[in-house]
């Protein structure tokens, strides 16, 4: 197992780290939408927080030289199960090769924010 850590992406803030390679793949710890640059949780709507987790999650792709095209699976949080139709407008165009998904509804998610997504993904 390798552990990989970018300051692209948003540090851990708890007892994790961001992702993990291991046997070809890439195991990310789950994303919100935290501003890498200001380590804050700038945007307020669900399009921007899950554009947000978006690019969190490619910068974390990146780092472990693969691509967010190449993701097997996510599971996506959603505070507000009524937001998923927004949500999935701003997930499809990141995930244009149609990964396996699960995403459910939450009641609440760290530092208040609207939506959270983890993903694996072929290295």
């Amino acid at each position: 197992m390798k552990y990989l850590n970018t300051d692209k992406a948003p540090l851990a803030i708890g007892p994790y780290t961001q992702a993990v390679e291991a046997h070809g793949l890439l195991y990310t710890s789950g994303q919100i939408a935290i501003n890498p640059e200001t380590n804050e949780v700038d945007a307020k709507t669900i399009k921007e927080q899950t554009t947000q987790v978006c690019e969190n999650l490619k910068a974390i792709c990146k780092n472990a030289n693969t691509d967010i095209t190449k993701t097997i699976k996510t599971t996506c949080f959603l505070k507000d199960i009524n937001d998923f139709t927004e949500f999935n407008e701003i997930y499809g165009q990141y995930f244009t090769n149609k990964p396996a998904r699960s995403c459910v509804a939450v009641k609440d998610l760290p530092k208040g924010v609207l939506c959270e997504i983890e993903l694996i993904a072929e290295l």
